[in-house]
């Protein structure tokens, strides 16, 4: 098996086998707005999780509990806040967390005493904190304007660098992809979003930027190569390149995978510690959909943008005895 993935590679790389990735563009746009509508919509009809940090409210943590029995908890926030549905987590095996709306200071120690009670802990074993919903509206716009101002800065570099705006706008429409099909299979599975969640979600914005900058960085070391460019238009030219890095892109995709796997499973099912599950779902679903578009989408996309820019056709090698022309990338 790992003969004929080296073999595979060797043969993509040096061009001697070609997987259609740009020639079948169009299929996978319409794979990716396809899962984007689906997933979406399927987060939109559930409806977004959001944590206690961004839409405030009170918190009681209750340790050392003999049965983490989640019902207990349920049972005694409806008697004591009506109307209200608190959102319990069983945090490692003895911890139960409680989060229910914004509570003042008489009723907060009545249902912290309640819980004491009902979970035969002692009182000190049962913590209470408050976050204001301006303290999580100030967060998510700080959150918003940090995004916005990373993109802009991080397309303007990339224009810089590959002296092509359409290679940035390229990347660019890669990482709003990714970020998409990100927020929907979050909002799909239900898990809460909190800052943990967010820096997650910055960190896909590099991960899936990196990959693409790889896959472009080719692109133009292949139209500045007589060789490689003799006879390629532009598209075979993306190409070639786009199966030239295609297994270096799985092969660090699968390396960063594995960790945030098993920090998936292990933050999710066996500790229950929403911040390690909160951050793993983001990273694992983002590298994914990072992967997919840097090989799949922003190749095609990067020809299309050329396109309709006007992009000349890759100079060809001239007759013996003649110069070469570089070619622009």
């Amino acid at each position: 098996m790992t003969t004929r993935m080296a073999r595979l590679g060797n043969d993509l790389h040096a061009g001697r086998r070609s997987l259609p990735i740009v020639r079948r563009r169009r299929l996978w746009y319409l794979l990716s707005i396809v899962a984007i509508l689906l997933l979406g919509t399927l987060a939109v009809l559930r409806g977004a999780n959001l944590g206690i940090e961004f839409t405030g409210g009170s918190e009681f943590q209750v340790a050392g509990v003999a049965s983490p029995d989640q019902e207990i908890a349920r049972e005694i926030v409806r008697e004591e806040v009506p109307g209200s549905e608190p959102s319990i987590t069983v945090l490692g095996e003895d911890t139960v967390r409680v989060r229910t709306e914004q509570l003042d200071s008489d009723r907060t120690a009545q249902l912290g005493a309640r819980l004491a009670e009902a979970y035969d802990v002692p009182p000190a074993g049962v913590s209470s904190s408050f976050i204001g919903p301006v303290w999580g509206a100030d967060v998510t716009a700080k959150m918003l304007r940090g995004v916005a101002v990373f993109l802009a800065l991080v397309a303007a570099v990339m224009a810089l660098y590959f002296r092509d705006l359409r290679a940035s706008l390229a990347a660019m429409i890669a990482l709003v992809h990714d970020m998409l099909v990100t927020a929907a299979v979050y909002g799909v599975v239900g898990f809460e979003i909190t800052p943990a969640t967010v820096i997650g979600f910055l960190t896909i914005l590099g991960y899936s930027l990196y990959d693409t900058i790889v896959v472009f960085d080719k692109v133009r070391e292949n139209l500045e190569d007589p060789q490689q460019a003799h006879g390629r238009d532009m598209a075979g030219a993306v190409e070639l390149a786009a199966n030239q890095t295609l297994m270096r892109s799985v092969n660090t995709s699968v390396v960063a995978l594995l960790p945030v796997g098993s920090i998936l499973v292990i933050g999710a099912l066996l500790m229950g510690a929403g911040t390690l599950k909160d951050i793993s779902l983001a990273l694992f679903v983002g590298i994914l959909a990072g992967t997919y578009s840097s090989i799949f989408l922003a190749p095609g996309l990067l020809v299309d943008l050329r396109r309709l820019g006007g992009a000349r056709r890759p100079a060809t090698p001239p007759s013996r005895g003649g110069s070469v022309a570089a070619p622009t990338a």
